[in-house]
């Protein structure tokens, strides 16, 4: 379960995913849109607290669908508290979702809209015993996305599209050390939250979605190098990784509330 994006066969759809996955069928699947007006503002809602130690930041690796950049986890050092969320959460890797043209791409929308890309920073809750136990629960994973759209280069993902090359196949591992992942996040920290799932395999229904409403900036260059990596292994046909994303899925009565009036 703790590289549970190796499950994914991507020479299926998502269209179909159901077939392995009746959950995928279930009541709180992510992505969704993000409906501006129908959103609720909760004053109850605490401001965000998240704190990234680089020093746990240990490795990269192309998954066959993504990468992830993987992160020590065994201790309360890059962890988030706050918000929708009671206790603490340890982040464990983050990855990202892309199109293959500018535009389109990210996972969830805003009032039908959508991103370049879209980074999913992924966080377990402390009080269970292991990431592999915590998504099997309710509130097991809070999981924050970030919008990212084309302007500006965002120093803070350099060292990161600096390495992909070493990984631009599927099952390509390396180092990836001393990172603090606060240089990917917006200077705002409000959001949208929901009760939803993973967006993968098994798509289990596990997540607290943190959804920030301000993007960040990135180069077409950079979002170049996300295209440039395959979803192939090194000796099999290329095949480059692009849209790379689940489509959304029915709202089904879920309450989206906002940080923010």
């Amino acid at each position: 379960m703790q590289r549970y994006l190796e499950t994914i066969n991507t020479k299926t759809s998502p269209k179909t995913w159901h077939e392995s996955f009746p959950i995928a069928l279930g009541d709180q699947q992510s992505p969704i849109n993000i409906n501006t007006s129908q959103a609720k503002y909760d004053p109850s809602l605490k401001p965000l607290s998240i704190h990234y130690d680089p020093s746990t930041a240990k490795s990269i690796l192309n998954n066959g669908h993504a990468f992830n950049v993987e992160f020590d986890d065994s201790e309360d050092k890059s962890v988030l508290r706050g918000g929708p969320v009671e206790g603490t959460y340890r982040l464990k890797q983050f990855h990202f979702h892309w199109g293959s043209c500018d535009g389109h791409g990210s996972e969830h929308t805003i009032d039908g809209v959508d991103y370049e890309a879209e980074l999913h920073l992924v966080h377990w809750n402390t009080k269970y015993a292991s990431f592999g136990e915590a998504v099997r629960q309710c509130d097991g994973l809070a999981v924050v996305g970030v919008f990212l759209r084309v302007g500006d280069a965002k120093p803070g993902l350099q060292k990161v599209v600096d390495v992909l090359g070493q990984i631009s196949t599927k099952g390509k591992e390396t180092t990836f050390t001393d990172y603090d992942p606060s240089g990917l996040l917006p200077k705002s920290l409000d959001f949208w939250t929901y009760q939803g799932s993973l967006t993968t395999p098994p798509l289990l229904q596990c997540v607290t979605w943190i959804v920030l409403k301000e993007p960040i900036n990135v180069s077409s260059q950079q979002i170049s190098k996300l295209r440039g990596l395959y979803f192939n292994d090194e000796n099999d046909d290329p095949c480059h990784m692009v849209d790379n994303y689940r489509p959304t899925q029915p709202q089904k009565g879920r309450e989206v509330r906002a940080s923010f009036k």
